[in-house]
């Protein structure tokens, strides 16, 4: 049964792997053996990843390549340069997304003052930037006989929490997507091709950190209240999501599809009283 975690020589397109979390992500599974493909839309800090990844792992076998998420063409090129170089895509980790400020509705603010064109950005990163990759990268898996696709969720997909009304809107999304596909190719390659989503909870990165921190940081009023209503009583650390995603992309879930996966310090499972 050794085999059930073995990642070795998979080839794993990583999409926002200039990112925090999909970004250790990549670089966590190019340290497991995996060939990652870390894509990204600045060349520079895709140059600045794979450095990274190299000096971490030195064998590591890391591709880095421009292409925006919502860019189909961009994303077909991609696809047909690692079938060149590595004839397969084993794994799908649909990491990049975020927020914007014009789609969160500030404490000053009601639903009413919402930007509806940053409403659809957001939508438009965080979904059609999920369903785009999977349109293009899927179907080497079904030509391959095997595959695994990993989304993001968040834990503001299955609830109401204030503020981040086009994040949450887009996640939900996100997770009724990965259902269907789910289901979809169940049936359509007999379980061979899985697809589900990683739930993170609240993790410090640059998108966030000012919501959450102050500048000397010290928690916000945001950040107490998140904190308040974590049973671990603090933020995620980005490495405390490594098992998760090495979990869904191993042979070790080859049962499991249609899920979502929170690691998220028990928020979603307290009331708050």
């Amino acid at each position: 049964m050794s085999h059930l975690f073995d990642l070795a020589g998979r080839v794993i397109v990583v999409s926002g792997a200039t990112g925090a979390l999909a970004g250790s992500a990549a670089d966590y599974l190019a340290s497991q053996g995996a060939r990652v493909v870390y894509l990204g839309r600045s060349q520079d800090k895709l140059d600045a990843a794979l450095a990274k990844c190299k000096q971490q792992t030195p064998a590591a076998e890391c591709l880095g390549l421009v292409a925006d998420v919502l860019d189909r063409p961009a994303l077909e090129q991609v696809r047909d340069t690692v079938l060149k170089k590595w004839s397969r895509i084993d794994g799908l980790l649909n990491g990049a997304g975020g927020n914007m400020p014009g789609a969160t509705i500030s404490p000053d603010k009601s639903f009413f003052d919402l930007d509806i064109n940053a409403f659809k950005q957001v939508v438009d990163l965080n979904l059609l930037g999920t369903v785009l990759p999977s349109l293009v990268f899927v179907p080497a898996m079904v030509q391959g006989g095997q595959g695994t696709v990993v989304n993001y969720s968040s834990v503001s997909a299955p609830q109401a929490l204030t503020r981040v009304v086009g994040y949450s809107a887009a996640k939900a999304g996100v997770e009724n997507f990965t259902r269907w596909l789910a289901v979809d190719m169940a049936h359509k390659t007999s379980g061979k091709v899985r697809v589900n989503a990683l739930m993170p909870g609240f993790f410090l990165g640059e998108q966030n950190r000012r919501l959450l921190t102050n500048e000397d940081g010290s928690l916000t009023e945001r950040g107490k209240l998140i904190v308040q209503n974590t049973p671990f009583g603090r933020f995620g650390e980005a490495g405390e999501l490594f098992g998760a995603v090495h979990y869904l992309l191993a042979d070790a879930s080859r049962f499991v599809t249609g899920t979502v996966l929170a690691v998220d310090g028990g928020f979603c499972a307290f009331s708050g009283v």
